[in-house]
């Protein structure tokens, strides 16, 4: 296979002239001789496929797992290639290889499932920045800059620049800055509060409390808020001990059936 380039025909230098051999292919039948020639091409323009995995390799993944999705999207290109249609190859792979590496990004590196709107509007809202602070030294660009330089609404901007903070996630056991004590964000973190129970219970029996008669209800005001004993309670009232305890054990017990009837 000829490796020469073309400058008519291909506008990387390095550009492998595969175009006979993508002809051969297309008429093989499936088959060893048909598996061979396919890795022979692939081989070919692997450097290709490199380069623009290079492209990409300040965001944040290796350039060892770039490689393999670029590779990943060369071989996609080479088996959906038309020699036909009259195309070089090139101008068919190198979307195809670009658009594997974009959405291996958009797939696997975000921390934050994000809507593909909101990853759009974040890449467009982190160039606009890039570019105003090229012309605004000393100090971030603001969210109407922004919007100004890329013909955005400042709402979305606002959107794009909530999304760039979900790209990356700071772990619960990362060290706060400024901590000599190993303080991690872990411990800035609230705990289930069990006084909620106690709130979601008043707010239950609230509206059956003031169902009671008044009798009933200065007893159980007696007894639960005051924290009086029952002895007190029947002295206060003038009744025995002993009603004094059917009564409470009366409304305890209708107000838990109601309530649990309520939320059945």
């Amino acid at each position: 296979m000829r490796t020469r380039a073309s400058a008519t025909h291909h506008p990387h230098d390095d550009a492998p002239d595969t175009g006979e051999a993508f002809r051969r292919l297309a008429t093989l039948p499936p088959g060893q001789q048909r598996d061979a020639l396919r890795a022979e091409i692939v081989e070919s323009w692997l450097p290709m496929a490199e380069r623009l995995a290079g492209r990409f390799r300040s965001r944040g993944e290796s350039y060892e797992d770039l490689r393999q999705v670029a590779s990943l999207g060369l071989v996609k290109a080479v088996d959906r290639y038309d020699p036909e249609l009259g195309n070089a190859f090139e101008s068919y792979a190198v979307p195809t290889i670009t658009g594997e590496i974009k959405r291996h990004f958009r797939d696997h590196m975000w921390t934050l499932h994000v809507p593909r709107r909101v990853q759009d509007l974040r890449n467009r809202v982190r160039f606009a920045s890039q570019d105003l602070s090229q012309t605004i030294p000393g100090r971030r660009p603001t969210v109407a800059e922004i919007a100004e330089h890329a013909s955005m609404s400042e709402e979305d901007v606002r959107t794009g620049l909530e999304a760039l903070e979900s790209f990356t996630a700071l772990s619960l056991d990362a060290e706060l800055p400024g901590s000599e004590d190993g303080y991690s964000l872990s411990d800035t973190l609230g705990s289930p509060d069990p006084a909620l129970d106690t709130v979601i219970d008043r707010e239950a029996v609230k509206p059956r409390l003031q169902a009671l008669s008044e009798r009933e209800r200065a007893i159980l005001y007696m007894r639960f808020f005051s924290d009086m004993t029952q002895s007190r309670i029947a002295d206060e009232l003038g009744i025995s001990q002993m009603h004094v305890s059917r009564l409470i054990s009366r409304c305890c017990t209708r107000l838990r059936d109601q309530i649990m009837r309520d939320a059945a």
